[in-house]
């Protein structure tokens, strides 16, 4: 007689069987077109869309937006590519394939007309955005679809390119995707003072959201290759692109924002030799004050660092007063920097993009609730002081 422990043991396994037997909805990934870089320029048909369009095969739509997707890897094999990664290899790397419409939902049921795989959207890295279009229309605009699509994830990064956006999607080099490529450049922010932190699609939404003004990271194109330079602001109202700041405005940046780490500072000796200081730990407070309706604040950074190169080469009994010497220099030069930006921020563009106004919402939240309808026209008429301090812990090793 079979026990009743058996029994249960063979219902079990039975059971067991029939919830673990498979995705019986699954698609293989070599039937589906993986994109992982999205384009955003102003509208302008390419060749082929014209050469359809003249054979009606054509539809109702306004030419505002041209989305651009990297496929990867490679394309299907009834379709030859735009813009491949490697066309004399054979086996391409990617792919760039353009669409333009009015609507971006559209544009992309659009690529179901000329694939015969459909895109999928799960393994999406990096969304480049063109400054010219980012003038015209708005980010809320513009990503609005992106935001909806539950195919994207929200941790893929946004960047904006200051040419079009397929031109930093593509490149000469048959072995580089640009999407990963890119994506591997913001991991470097950790050793560099002119890389913005990543802002994700998440992050992005959050900030377009809380109706403050923000910051994204630019992205430079020349003869196939990229390059991070500056920032990009957007206006809180708006979202629309409404001016940049320069590397060494971002430079200035990283000692007004606590998590940012990393950097050099390079001046010169009054013989106009370079000297140049590598922040290896930074320590940063911004301190708001508020007396009754007056608010201020006040920046105190200071950092550690070691003297990395000098071409002055001084005498060893000169090092302890000539470090000194440096250590305020460097101070100096910071300073100088900050100051440039600030003018930059609270006249030129009138915007808050360097944080203070969260320090502010924590330390004075009656206040913050106050003010923050229209944070960014009060900021730019605060008065904001600052000290810097760095430190020269190591001048480096030397030979005799």
């Amino acid at each position: 007689m079979i026990s009743f422990r058996l029994c249960l043991r063979v219902t079990c396994a039975v059971f067991i069987l029939c919830i673990i037997s498979g995705c019986w909805s699954s698609r293989e990934i070599e039937d589906l077109s993986l994109y992982v870089g999205l384009g955003i320029d102003v509208g302008k048909e390419t060749d082929f869309e014209k050469k359809i369009s003249a054979q009606g095969g054509h539809y109702p739509k306004q030419n505002n937006v041209t989305a651009t997707v990297q496929i990867a890897p490679g394309n299907s094999s009834s379709q030859k590519s735009q813009q491949s990664g490697s066309p004399s290899s054979g086996k391409e790397s990617y792919s760039n394939e353009q669409l333009t419409g009015d609507s971006m939902l559209q544009i992309f049921r659009q690529f179901a007309l000329r694939r015969d795989r459909p895109l999928i959207g799960h393994h999406l890295k990096v969304i480049v955005i063109s400054k010219d279009i980012a003038k015209k229309y708005g980010l809320i605009q513009l990503l609005d679809f992106v935001l909806r699509d539950n195919d994207i994830r929200p941790n893929c990064l946004v960047l904006i390119s200051h040419q079009r956006a397929v031109d930093v999607l593509t490149s000469d080099d048959p072995s580089r995707i640009p999407a990963f490529y890119l994506t591997g450049i913001t991991n470097n922010a950790y050793i560099s003072n002119k890389i913005l932190e990543p802002v994700s699609l998440a992050k992005l939404d959050a900030q377009m959201q809380s109706g403050s003004s923000f910051l994204l990271q630019n992205v430079l194109n020349a003869n196939g290759e990229d390059k991070f330079s500056g920032g990009s602001i957007f206006a809180a109202n708006t979202t629309k692109f409404l001016g940049e700041l320069s590397q060494t405005d971002l430079e200035a940046l990283s000692w007004l924002m606590p998590k940012k780490q990393g950097g050099v500072i390079k001046t010169y000796s009054k013989e106009g030799f370079t000297i140049l200081y590598e922040i290896k730990k930074k320590k940063i407070k911004i301190i708001p004050k508020v007396n009754g309706d007056d608010i201020s604040f006040h920046v105190k950074a200071e950092s550690e660092g070691w003297l990395m190169e000098d071409w002055r080469a001084p005498e060893e009994e000169e090092k302890g007063a000539y470090l000194k010497e440096m250590e305020n220099d460097f101070a100096e030069l910071v300073e100088q920097q900050i100051k440039q930006l600030l003018y930059k921020l609270q006249h030129t563009y009138k915007v808050d993009v360097a944080g203070f106004r969260d320090s502010i919402r924590i330390k004075y939240p009656k206040t913050w609730k106050k003010v923050k309808g229209n944070w960014d026209e009060i900021f730019a008429t605060i008065p904001i002081t600052y000290e810097v301090k760095t430190s020269i812990i190591n001048p480096g090793s030397s030979t005799e």
